[in-house]
């Protein structure tokens, strides 16, 4: 026969401390921040492709696949 032995409630571990018990309060903003930057990064290369000829290009071939496939082109 077995027997069931309780178990002690599991321990929820605090989301503000680290492994060493540091806060880690601050690295929401953070995160925030590097996000920000790659997100301006991306905005500033694709406005570099887009104004230039490589977009011209792009753009026009785009706007004429997409008519073709309406039958409007």
């Amino acid at each position: 026969m077995t027997s069931i032995i309780p178990l002690a409630p599991a321990r929820r571990p605090s989301r503000l401390r680290g492994a060493r018990g540091r806060s880690e309060q601050g690295i929401t903003t953070a995160e925030y921040a590097v996000g920000t930057a790659a997100g301006a990064g991306l905005a500033g290369l694709l406005y570099k492709l887009l104004t230039g000829g490589f977009g011209d290009k792009l753009l026009k071939t785009l706007f004429d696949h997409v008519l073709g496939l309406l039958g409007i082109g």
